[in-house]
């Protein structure tokens, strides 16, 4: 019945923090859209992620949305090391890895940063 994800909505306290670590960081690109182009959202591969300021949300929205508590995994489209590189350029800390574990269709290889809610954020590829 269920495909994919096509999207996930991330609860910041500050969006313009939140923005510049997902698109400098991460790569991701910021889209804007809705009435006047005030919803903003991070865009890759053929997902997104929809942005939502805390104590400014749209509705509907999560029962609970608060900033901080998302814990997601992102697979990589270039080597991990790679990765590491970009996000140590960045000054960005990681705080765990390149460490094994198991993604939804097998071994990946990840490492952990948190973004500036403290969200742990994953970034894996997968072992060949």
């Amino acid at each position: 019945m269920i495909d994919h994800i096509d999207h996930i909505v991330l609860t910041t306290h500050n969006l313009n923090q939140c923005i510049d670590f997902y698109t400098r960081v991460l790569g991701m690109q910021l889209e804007s859209f809705g009435n006047n182009n005030e919803r903003k959202a991070l865009k890759f591969g053929n997902q997104k992620i929809n942005i939502h300021e805390y104590g400014k949300e749209f509705e509907p929205k999560a029962h609970l949305p608060v900033p901080g508590s998302i814990d997601i995994c992102f697979i990589a489209s270039i080597p991990l090391e790679k990765v590491r590189e970009k996000i140590e350029s960045e000054n960005w800390e990681i705080i765990e890895g390149p460490i094994l574990r198991t993604g939804a269709i097998g071994k990946i290889t990840s490492i952990y940063i948190r973004d500036p809610d403290l969200n742990l954020v994953e970034i894996a590829t997968y072992n060949q």
